[in-house]
């Protein structure tokens, strides 16, 4: 991916009260494609800042009238800015001006003078936290869908080998409305724990760990270890989410549900049905090809009573998944 195409309408708005800085950086950084503002002091920052809504703000800290750091303050005290990320710019290496800024909210702090070329790095891995917090899921943190998208294009376009675990709540729908939407979200956080527990356990450094929504989660890792990661994280679910049940429906082993009809369905208690897509680095040539595959294994688990592990070996689409029952 070129430079243009990645930078491309990522707006920055450059605050310095000297103009050759100001200059200077918006050469640097229109060089890259990035789209560029500036303001000349606090005063203008923070009445443009509103209007252009950009993507991040290069402050500068010694100013007049307003410095950086009351820039800053008030920046993360106003809702409608307190997300934007801040890299302050300044003269002074002194540590506590450091924590001082970072404590009132910047993101990242830049030396004056700097190398064009640490400025483009500390820009570039701002937005990209940036845009990952944007796409996380906001109950548990993890990384949203289009960061999953964005990690299984990645592996596929480099010809990566991975495995893909598809990881859903069986009756989940059935248990959030018995017990209520609260009791709901802490089943989601339960196994959001053991997720991560699992994955700085026993993963590696490269794995990486996404909430597509609701009660979907997906773990991408090597095919050593995904195996053996799908029958902990099921194990570790089995045992512990039985606090999140009645004692009585845990003896009774279902839900009683009552239909809109007033009649009695019996429902089982909550498992899991993890999908498990491996894919050699040469196979699969689409990150789509991940999810119809898991999705069509996943409905294959369901079918199953209790937590599965459904694993997926097959080269050629007419042989059958094989399938490990838990």
């Amino acid at each position: 991916m070129s430079a243009g195409k990645e930078n491309e309408g990522r707006r920055i708005l450059v605050v310095d009260d000297e103009k050759h800085i100001r200059r200077i950086l918006k050469f640097q950084l229109e060089k890259n494609d990035y789209e560029v503002i500036t303001a000349e002091n606090g005063e203008e920052a923070l009445k443009l800042v509103r209007r252009a809504a950009p993507d991040l703000i290069l402050l500068d800290l010694m100013m007049p009238k307003i410095d950086g750091f009351e820039v800053c303050r008030r920046l993360r005290d106003d809702f409608q800015t307190s997300q934007i990320p801040i890299i302050m710019l300044t003269a002074k290496s002194d540590l506590p001006d450091k924590i001082k800024g970072l404590k009132g909210g910047a993101n990242d702090y830049l030396i004056k003078p700097y190398s064009n070329e640490e400025l483009l790095l500390r820009v570039r891995n701002v937005l990209e936290w940036s845009q990952n917090q944007k796409d996380a899921n906001p109950l548990t943190g993890f990384a949203g869908n289009k960061a999953i998208e964005k990690e299984l294009a990645g592996r596929i376009d480099n010809c990566q080998a991975f495995a893909f675990l598809y990881i859903d709540i069986d009756n989940f729908k059935a248990y959030n409305d018995y017990y209520g939407y609260h009791k709901g979200d802490e089943s989601i956080l339960f196994l959001a724990d053991i997720i991560r527990e699992t994955v700085n356990s026993l993963g590696g450094p490269g794995d990486f760990v996404g909430h597509i929504g609701g009660d979907d989660f997906i773990i991408v890792t090597s095919l050593d270890r995904s195996e053996f990661m799908g029958r902990h994280i099921i194990d570790e679910f089995d045992k512990g989410s039985l606090v999140l049940m009645s004692e009585e429906d845990i003896r009774r082993g279902y839900l009683e549900i009552r239909n809109r009809l007033g009649e009695i369905k019996r429902v089982p208690l909550m498992s899991l049905t993890i999908a498990l897509v491996l894919n050699d680095g040469e196979r699969l040539k689409h990150f789509a090809q991940v999810s119809d595959i898991a999705s069509e294994l996943k409905k294959f688990g369901k079918g199953m009573t209790g937590s599965v592990v459904v694993r997926e070996r097959r080269k050629e689409a007419s042989e059958p998944a094989e399938v490990d029952s838990l």
